[in-house]
């Protein structure tokens, strides 16, 4: 454990070796200051509870390491995104129905429509090309993975069931996926 004065409050690190005992001899010498504690590992629930206890009516802020990025989350689109509408997120974007033209996803993970894609899709918006774009149908006119653009065929679209699209040496390419016609 690691204790330093900053200007509003005395910074505890919790590093996951203390014990209960320590944790209340130590923090029982302090000057009655809020305390900001930063975990740095796991710690039993025993010596949060010192800490709890030790801050005897103070304030206690508990916050994640320094440098700790929390994980992207799935966002879920329960509706068809209609012309106009752009769905952003930092983790996959789920759209429970269609991509009009005019739509707009974008992700900083997969991208995932149970229905027709015929907006923009941008999978991996953050760089990563290891992101990919999952549809029913994919008839949309333009599609992004990190930092590649694909354009549709002129020829059409000649899909006959579920398709992703996904980097492969350096490009775009839809493949088909599932079990749907073929």
């Amino acid at each position: 454990m690691r204790v330093r004065a900053t200007l509003n409050a005395l910074a505890i690190r919790l590093e996951g070796n203390e014990s209960p005992e320590e944790v209340r001899t130590t923090l029982a010498q302090l000057p009655a200051r809020p305390f900001e504690v930063e975990v740095a590992d796991f710690v039993p629930a025993e010596v949060v509870a010192a800490v709890l206890e030790a801050a005897e009516g103070r304030k206690v802020v508990f916050r994640p390491p320094r440098g700790y990025e929390a994980p992207a989350r799935t966002e879920v689109v329960p509706e068809t995104v209609r012309a106009g509408r752009r769905v952003s997120a930092s983790g996959s974007v789920v759209v429970l129905g269609d991509v009009n033209p005019g739509g707009e996803v974008v992700a900083g993970g997969d991208v995932i429509v149970v229905g027709k894609l015929r907006g923009l899709a941008h999978a991996g918006a953050g760089g990563n090309r290891e992101a990919a774009i999952w549809a029913l149908k994919i008839e949309a006119k333009q599609l992004r993975i990190a930092d590649l653009v694909a354009r549709a065929p002129e020829e059409g679209f000649s899909g006959k069931g579920p398709e992703r699209a996904v980097v492969k040496e350096g490009r775009i390419v839809l493949e088909p996926w599932g079990k749907g016609p073929r």
